[in-house]
């Protein structure tokens, strides 16, 4: 997946509210293969709209971002992970 995101000059990034520690845990369990950064205080999930009250984990969503810094598009959905590449991928090939 990384190459074909490659082709369209973009770069994956995740976030998560997870401590570094767990993130390396699930790094090394699953081989992502790109960057996962903490928000442990959950200030960029505020930001971009995904994060929920009490205990409740932040959405699942993606943000495709253009080179210019301009939100592209944003997929969310909570139970389909191959909807969040497959529609990333198809706003870069329309942009």
């Amino acid at each position: 997946m990384q190459a074909e995101f490659a082709e369209h000059g973009a770069t994956i990034v995740g976030v998560s509210a997870d401590p570094v520690d767990r993130q390396k845990q699930f790094d090394d369990k699953n081989d992502l293969g790109f960057p996962l950064l903490s928000d442990e205080d959950q200030s960029v999930a505020a930001q971009f709209g995904v994060k929920r009250f009490g205990p409740m984990p932040n959405k699942r969503a993606t943000f495709v971002i253009g080179k210019d810094k301009r939100l592209i598009g944003a997929i969310a959905s909570e139970t389909n992970m191959n909807k969040h590449a497959d529609d990333a991928l198809a706003l870069l090939a329309d942009h």
